[in-house]
């Protein structure tokens, strides 16, 4: 079984800085998928961005596009989610998700196979 375990969420101001960790525990492989994804109450979950492990592409929801950084270690079983510029829309707990094997990613959460804990952020305004 995959693990992910999540770190780095916390209080920021409007327009601070924040960054992500997840740890990931067992096999990836190239075409894993490695997604990022937030629900703030009452609202849905959304697609934040995911990148491939072999780091060949990486997809944004347009709502962080320009903000938010996705990146990986491989070395580390890692992926990060670096978040800039944030706004008190970004609140929200912060999940990571692996898809074992797609050439595709996948924005919707029902394609990933394995889950966080979620991480909470809190932009202040």
């Amino acid at each position: 079984q995959v693990q992910l375990v999540e770190s780095g969420g916390g209080l920021v101001q409007t327009g601070g800085s924040l960054r992500l960790s997840c740890a990931v525990s067992g096999r990836t492989f190239s075409s894993s998928v490695m997604g990022w994804f937030r629900q703030a109450p009452g609202k849905e979950r959304e697609f934040v961005g995911a990148i491939k492990w072999s780091g060949a592409s990486t997809r944004y929801a347009d709502s962080v596009k320009g903000r938010f950084t996705i990146s990986r270690d491989n070395a580390k079983n890692t992926v990060y989610l670096q978040m800039n510029s944030l706004k008190p829309e970004d609140t929200a707990v912060y999940t990571c998700a692996v898809e074992r094997n797609s050439l595709y990613i996948s924005s919707s959460g029902r394609e990933y196979d394995y889950w966080g804990q979620g991480t909470q952020v809190t932009v202040s305004s």
